[in-house]
């Protein structure tokens, strides 16, 4: 039987903790899931913890299963459900250092460069892609855990590309346009940001434009669209500042 999962690695990188990924990583990386099986819907394991554990995880969902731990018996994602689903996509191979690298938020990556057209309607799609999952919230109170994992995904995924970004004037201004989307979602489209997700990824674009400026300074032209703009939280404001710098 060769069933794989609907999840991938940056699926799950991208919804779970930084300390239950990294403690998923260690227990994979050190031999800790054994007995691995495949099942008809999902994928079993033990998990060497404190004591042995019998895990199950889903084929379909890698945060829906069974572990014997205390967490699992509380019924949250504990280390060792996520290190089988690792196991399951993985299978025993070793992690390269990106895959076991989080991320945690956009940075910019100093590389100044242009995107040729193929690239650049790469970026265009993963993009749409990632916005998907920054949606508005209109589902019952059980279903908040979700919604959040879902915000969390959405701007984990636009982390990652905008942090391999070149620096140039074009993607200056698809960063704009980005952060006045993201801000219509907040103030119009009935996206939930009670803890900040969105709102705090925002914030770190503001700080890639600044170093943009700083690297190429005919990038700040894109800060122009924001000179009249009235945000949700005023997270223009310091591109709005370096327009007003004497040149």
């Amino acid at each position: 039987m060769n069933i794989l999962p609907a999840y991938d690695l940056e699926k799950i990188k991208f919804t779970v903790d930084r300390s239950t990924f990294e403690r998923a990583v260690e227990l994979y990386e050190k031999g800790k899931v054994t007995n691995f099986q495949v099942l008809i819907d999902g994928f079993s394991a033990s998990v060497i913890g404190t004591k042995p554990y019998r895990v199950l995880v889903s084929a379909r969902h890698y945060d829906r299963g069974d572990c014997q731990c205390y967490l699992g018996k509380h019924n949250i994602l504990c280390k060792h459900m996520v290190a089988v689903a690792i196991y399951a996509v993985k299978r025993g191979k070793p992690l390269t250092q990106e895959e076991k690298q989080m991320m945690v938020g956009p940075r910019c990556s100093g590389r100044v460069a242009e995107l040729n057209q193929k690239e650049w309607q790469a970026v265009q799609e993963e993009i749409a892609q990632a916005m998907k999952y920054i949606k508005a919230y209109t589902g019952p109170s059980r279903t908040w855990f979700d919604y959040q994992d879902s915000l969390s995904e959405g701007c984990a995924r636009l982390s990652k590309l905008v942090s391999r970004l070149p620096v140039n004037e074009q993607t200056a201004q698809l960063l704009v346009d980005l952060l006045l989307r993201l801000d219509k979602k907040l103030s119009q489209g009935g996206v939930d940001d009670s803890d900040g997700t969105v709102s705090g990824f925002m914030e770190g674009v503001v700080e890639v434009l600044k170093e943009y400026a700083k690297l190429k300074p005919s990038s700040s032209k894109a800060f122009q669209k924001l000179a009249r703009q009235k945000t949700c939280f005023g997270w223009e404001e310091p591109l709005v500042k370096i327009l007003k710098q004497p040149r």
